[in-house]
């Protein structure tokens, strides 16, 4: 877990730093299935601006994930490039006002980059946007072997009503 003592930086209003920091990241487990950041620690830039009002946290970094493709269980990469941004009141009032990744100066850099990284995931990660995925039937790969399966299968639970049909 990568965390960041923002009292080292000794910030007055209207000051601002930057620090390069590198993130240990957790694999990202979606369906089952485990998908690994590279480069794992990420290099990232941590911006932060403290304000009259409060405190202004950014981090910007790129990371790639690894894993099975949603589809065909191929491999597949999601290249992903997150510009974040956190704000904490000097005072806060209410919750929007706070962040969850900010308890008594120490900034929680993995769990932020991790949720983001969550959060900027499509619905499916998949090897390429055409893939065609794994036969229903057979279980084979359509992207390697095309095909279709032409006997057709009849529900088992309609199988009586088809032999009184052939009967007539």
């Amino acid at each position: 877990m990568t965390t960041f003592d923002l009292r080292k930086l000794r910030l007055r209003s209207g000051d601002q730093a930057r620090e390069h920091v590198e993130i240990e990241l957790e694999p990202l487990l979606l369906g089952g299935q485990s998908y690994e950041p590279e480069p794992n620690p990420a290099p990232a830039e941590l911006k932060v601006t403290r304000a009259s009002s409060g405190t202004v946290l950014e981090l910007a970094f790129d990371v790639l994930l690894e894993g099975p493709c949603f589809r065909c269980l191929q491999d597949a990469e999601l290249a992903l490039q997150l510009r974040l941004r956190e704000y904490e009141a000097t005072k806060p009032e209410g919750e929007e006002e706070r962040t969850e990744y900010l308890a008594d100066d120490r900034l929680d850099l993995s769990a932020w980059a991790h949720d983001s990284i969550a959060l900027a995931l499509p619905d499916k990660i998949l090897c390429r946007p055409d893939c065609a995925g794994l036969c229903p039937v057979c279980g084979k790969d359509l992207n390697a072997e095309p095909h279709e399966h032409v006997e057709e299968r009849m529900d088992p639970r309609w199988e009586k009503l088809s032999e009184l049909q052939q009967q007539e």
